[in-house]
Order: structure tokens, then C-alpha cells, then sequence
């Protein structure tokens, strides 16, 4: 087998800012590293990791993780004793570790010649599938040409969470009256008072489904639970649901959860995340971190575990150097991949 990866600058479409990053003031950038795994019948799988310095990751402790890897330790034919080594080499590194698992998958699906969500025992169904589309903190100028621009997509996230939240949500109301909304707070509110008072307000607005992570990951779990008995919309939770770990917590705090691969260490945990909190009583949302068609193809074929998908990573940037996933009017499709095998991505010429 042979590993090979590389730093790669994701590049938005518009500057991104966020609730949690406030502090460190917008992005134009976001690096990720892609990884090609090849064995002696020249069968390539594609990995990605995007990490999250939420959780304590860069592409620099990506870049030095991979570099610990023994490529003679991988091997499609044994994925889960592949990831048995590669998760002994350190306690976090969550994300650089969920594009191994993911390459690997795909190089296995590929020489299984199957698409991964057969080779998983999910099915994926075409037209069944909608994606939201998120608009990040701006002005409520910028906002409306954002909202404007994703008028084709039937579901927008927006994301919530600092100090003009109320002149961006009427900011989206002036272009998008009624279009359902999903709101993500990335832990900006920072009392369960605030929380509520803020739930309040939303609430009012009558075209919302659900909020995301309200207060930060580190509150205390009885002000989570005052909030969700009191909340007037359902609570999803994002930064507080790492892993399958985080599930008896999260069920009693919570309606439901946000299932990201890069969080977890790839798609064999992401289906197990998704897994334990259905069985649980959760509601499932797959979400992303801004990433290439790589890392949001990998959360598609696991659609059959959830309740919404949250898939637009690869919509908001202008370089994705991968093809084969496409939203059209926020549908998910495979329609167009020319790889009907694995992740079914291609490299872009």
C-alpha cells in the first residue's frame, strides 16, 4: 500500500465567520489535507480531513499525524484492523484519522465494486435527500445577497449567535419571508437564560425547525436539561456530541444531534454515532465542516441514518478539486458521478 497526502486551501466563496471564531474575525481560506491510499492492483480510495480548531486540530497536527502512518499497516482487505493500528497512535487527531478510515472504505467498496453505502448495508435514494445551505454572521447587507444567491435552496441554516442577531434574521426575512430556517448558535449564548430568551425570540418567527447548540459544549449538563423542558423549539446538539460516548448525556439534554466525520474519525464511527443516537431516541442530522465533494460524498451514503442532512461544505467554496456530488434545488445526487464504485468522486482535470 501506498500513502500519500497533501495540504490543500479550500477557498469560499464568501468570507466565513461563526459564533465560536468571532474572536479570530473572518476566513477566505480553509485548509484541508487530502489523502490517497493505492495498493498493488492500483485501486485508489480518497480520504479528506478538514479539522476544527474547536476541537483542537490544524492542518499542521493533521500533516504530522499522517506522517506517523505506516502505509504497510493499511489494507483495504481489513479496514477494520487498518483502523485498529492507526487509532493506537494517539488518543485525539480525530479528523486526519477519519480520512484514512475513509479512504480506506472507498479503496474496499471500490474492489468490492460497490458504492459505499451498499458495502455499508444502507441504500442511498436519489430525490429523497435535501441539504440545507448555511449563510454565516455578515452585515445584513452582505446577508441579503447571500440569502438572494441560495434562493433555489429550499432549507437555510443560519447561523446565529452574536451581537446583530436580530438585524440578520430580519436581514434573511427581507429576501426569504417564509423559507424554513435551521438556526446554528455555535455555542454563543452563554447562560441557559440568554439561551432561552433567545429560543423565545426564534420561536416567534414561525418558519423555524430546530437550533443547534445553544450554550457552549462545557455547561453544565442540569442547564441543558432546564433549557430543553422549557425551550419552545426542539435542540440539537453539535459541539457537545463528539461520540458514541456522548450519547446518554445528550439524550437527556437534547432532541436530537449533529453527526460530523471529521469529529468523529470518519464514516465506520459516524455510522455508529448516527447508530446509538437513533437507538437512543434521538433525531440525526449529518452536518460537515467546510470540505471538498471527498468529505461530503462519505456523509451521503450514510442519508439512510438520519433525519436531515446538513451537506453543504463543498457548496460554499469555488475550488473543489473533486467531482461527482451534486445539490441541485438542495437535492442531493449521485446522478452525475462517473466512479459508480466507493465514494463515487473522481478528481476534477
Amino acid at each position: 500500500m501506498k500513502l500519500t497526502f497533501r495540504r490543500f486551501d479550500l477557498r469560499f466563496k464568501h468570507t466565513w465567520l461563526i459564533a465560536s471564531s468571532l474572536g479570530e474575525g473572518g476566513k477566505d481560506i480553509y485548509p484541508a489535507v487530502f489523502v490517497e491510499l493505492r495498493d498493488g492492483d492500483d485501486v485508489i480510495g480518497y480520504g479528506e480531513s478538514a479539522p476544527s480548531s474547536r476541537y483542537k486540530e490544524n492542518v499542521q497536527t493533521s500533516l504530522a499525524f499522517l506522517e506517523r502512518v505506516e502505509a504497510s499497516r493499511l489494507s483495504f482487505d481489513d479496514v477494520a484492523g487498518s483502523m485498529a493500528y492507526v487509532e493506537s497512535l494517539s488518543p485525539g487527531d480525530f479528523s486526519p484519522k477519519g480520512a484514512i478510515n475513509i479512504a480506506l472504505l472507498d479503496g474496499a467498496a471500490k474492489k468490492a465494486r460497490q458504492p459505499l453505502h451498499d458495502y455499508l448495508g444502507l441504500k442511498f435514494a436519489e430525490d429523497q435527500h435535501i441539504t440545507t445551505f448555511t449563510i454565516g454572521i455578515d452585515t445584513p447587507e452582505k446577508i441579503r445577497v447571500k440569502v438572494a444567491e441560495a434562493e433555489e435552496f429550499p432549507i437555510l441554516k443560519i447561523k446565529l449567535g452574536a451581537p446583530g442577531d436580530e438585524e440578520n434574521l430580519a436581514a434573511v426575512r427581507d429576501v426569504a419571508p417564509k423559507k424554513l430556517l435551521r438556526v446554528d448558535a455555535n455555542e454563543g449564548w452563554k447562560t441557559k437564560e440568554e439561551a432561552l430568551r433567545r429560543l423565545e425570540w426564534l420561536a416567534r418567527d414561525g418558519h423555524i425547525e430546530f437550533v443547534e447548540q445553544p450554550m457552549p459544549a462545557g455547561s453544565a449538563p442540569a442547564d441543558f436539561i432546564w433549557l430543553k423542558e422549557r425551550s419552545p423549539l426542539p435542540l440539537v446538539a453539535d459541539e457537545s456530541y463528539v461520540s458514541v460516548a456522548d450519547v446518554a448525556l445528550c439524550a437527556e439534554c437534547f432532541h436530537g444531534v449533529n453527526v460530523k466525520l471529521c469529529k468523529t474519525g470518519g464514516v465506520t464511527r459516524g455510522f455508529e454515532a448516527l447508530t446509538a443516537a437513533r437507538e437512543a431516541g434521538l433525531k440525526t442530522m449529518l452536518g460537515c465542516m467546510t470540505e471538498s465533494s471527498i468529505l461530503t460524498a462519505a456523509g451521503m451514503h450514510l442519508a439512510e441514518l438520519t433525519n436531515w442532512l446538513d451537506l453543504d461544505g463543498n457548496l460554499l467554496i469555488n475550488n473543489d478539486p473533486f467531482a461527482g456530488v451534486t445539490s441541485v434545488r438542495g437535492v442531493m445526487s449521485f446522478a452525475t458521478a462517473t466512479e459508480p464504485h466507493g465514494l463515487r468522486v473522481t478528481p476534477r482535470d
